[in-house]
């Protein structure tokens, strides 16, 4: 009803408040927005994330964000997981999994597009991380947030 009275976006963002999915698909796993960390005033990680969020479809190496940041490899990936809980990779396909579902869910873009756009290159990787990470496809996932 949401979906019909304001659009699929609206009805996806009440359906991840309210923690069930808008659409029940058998044995679609949930789909969550993973909450981001708290920004600390002055933290000197917080425009690194940033830039990255509008990067995602760039390659990074530990080596070149650390050098960004002005640390070594290994002070950065302490403090990228102090930061983030994560990992500087699996930090990165979170963020582009995410990305992909919200062009999934808010364009008509070709799947292979979406892959490149969200940094993953081509359609077969984007699928592989949709299978491992929401336990489900692109496509599939299109239709339950589409309501396609």
């Amino acid at each position: 009803m949401l979906r019909k009275l304001a659009g699929s976006h609206a009805a996806n963002q009440v359906a991840r408040r309210l923690v069930v999915p808008p659409h029940r698909q058998g044995s679609q796993a949930q789909f969550i927005d993973e909450p981001l960390p708290e920004r600390a005033n002055g933290e000197k990680l917080a425009g690194l994330l940033d830039w990255l969020r509008a990067n995602l479809q760039t390659d990074h190496s530990l080596d070149a964000l650390a050098a960004r940041m002005a640390m070594s490899r290994r002070n950065f990936t302490r403090r990228f997981r102090q930061t983030t809980g994560t990992t500087v990779g699996a930090w990165l396909v979170g963020q582009r999994v995410a990305l992909a579902q919200r062009l999934l869910e808010d364009t008509d873009l070709p799947v292979d597009r979406i892959a490149e756009t969200s940094g993953f290159r081509t359609g077969a990787t984007l699928r592989q991380q949709f299978a491992q990470t929401l336990k489900t496809s692109p496509s599939a996932y299109r239709r339950a947030f589409r309501g396609v």
